[in-house]
């Protein structure tokens, strides 16, 4: 039926939210994806020195296959590297102040400045390798 769909994919998006505080609570992972937005961007990147956002929407097909990838580095990199997730509709500055034309888009900030992007849907070995690369290893 028309109309559908869109409560469908908000379903979904609060099943897989309750999968993973659910994860978190039984299996003791720590980690975790900051939301980032207009108003709270600058304290974001003043309080994490390693900071990645992921700039993203709800419609955005690609967007949603980087969410996982994103979930699991910020467990596996848990006290190293801040991942932060910013909805490019409801964000609009974020946006244009880093001239985002395609998402997802990564953005990497070393003590506040932007060190390195990613534009596209990479898998989760080549948007570590950037990590380590932007941040260091260790």
């Amino acid at each position: 039926m028309v109309g559908e769909r869109p409560f469908d994919d908000e379903l979904q998006r609060l099943r897989e939210e309750r999968l993973r505080q659910l994860e978190e609570r039984f299996t003791g992972r720590r980690g975790g994806v900051i939301e980032v937005t207009d108003v709270t961007f600058g304290e974001a990147l003043q309080k994490h020195s390693a900071l990645v956002i992921d700039v993203w929407a709800e419609w955005c097909g690609p967007c949603r296959m980087v969410a996982p990838v994103i979930e699991d580095l910020a467990h596996d990199l848990a006290g190293r590297v801040t991942f932060g997730k910013c909805n490019v509709d409801e964000n609009p500055l974020v946006a244009s102040s880093f001239s985002i034309t395609a998402i997802p888009t990564l953005l990497f900030f070393a003590n506040g400045k932007l060190v390195d992007r990613v534009v596209g849907a990479l898998p989760k070995e080549a948007i570590k390798a950037r990590i380590m690369r932007a941040f260091g290893p260790g």
